[in-house]
């Protein structure tokens, strides 16, 4: 706790009023372009990772970087979800998983987290992606762990368009959703590529495949 205490004294005298005016803008209102969903693990930092600004993503962490699909019944991702797509505009969603993912680990062996269940619970909205790669193999261990965090991203990414406010965006064209993963030992990004079928590394012509989707009015995963 003493270095969080330091670090807030650092930034009250260092770091905001390099920032002020920027910081004083922020205080009445914000405008993120993106809807950045990650793991709550503590190795991700997600402005870090994609080196941006306080207001420029609107970020939502869970165990697992878990979509729970669209129910009547209200939950936190839910409605941040829905506030993120309806109120603030956002055009972009990213859904983030990673190397090493401890959620992923209790996705591939749940009898191994009786001692958890709310925990257990949780990532049954995970179910699928462990039942896919199962079925692809005929078996799971812990080999199979990225190959499951993979799928997770893919069937989260599912879940979300589920969600009614997404599912409008996505149709006209206003909201593209976006599938990485992030290797936390080699600082890799992979980006899954719709037409390959693939996660491919994300390189800076990345940037420009996505603008030309964008000016051809897609609504897909990137």
């Amino acid at each position: 706790m003493e270095e969080l205490i330091q670090g807030v004294a650092k930034f009250q005298k260092e770091v905001y009023p390099n920032n002020e005016a920027k910081f004083r803008k922020l205080a009445n209102g914000q405008n993120p372009e993106v809807l950045f969903i990650t793991c709550a693990d503590s190795r991700i930092d997600p402005n870090l990772l994609t080196q941006t600004q306080p207001g420029d993503l609107f970020i939502c962490r869970n165990a697992g970087n878990v979509v729970p699909p669209h129910s009547n019944q209200t939950g936190g991702m839910t409605a941040s979800i829905e506030f993120a797509v309806a109120a603030l505009g956002v055009s972009h969603i990213v859904v983030c998983g990673h190397s090493d993912c401890g959620a992923m680990k209790g996705a591939l062996n749940p009898d191994a987290l009786e001692g958890l269940p709310h925990v257990k619970e949780w990532l049954g909205h995970c179910r699928a992606a462990s039942e896919v790669v199962k079925e692809r193999h005929g078996h799971l261990d812990k080999c199979h762990l990225e190959e499951v965090a993979e799928e997770n991203v893919l069937l989260q990414l599912q879940h979300l368009r589920t969600h009614p406010a997404v599912a409008a965006k996505i149709a006209s064209g206003r909201v593209r959703l976006h599938g990485w993963i992030y290797n936390i030992g080699s600082g890799a990004v992979e980006c899954y590529n719709e037409q390959t079928k693939k996660f491919e590394i994300m390189d800076s012509s990345y940037s420009l495949e996505l603008e030309e989707g964008l000016a051809q009015g897609k609504g897909e995963v990137a």
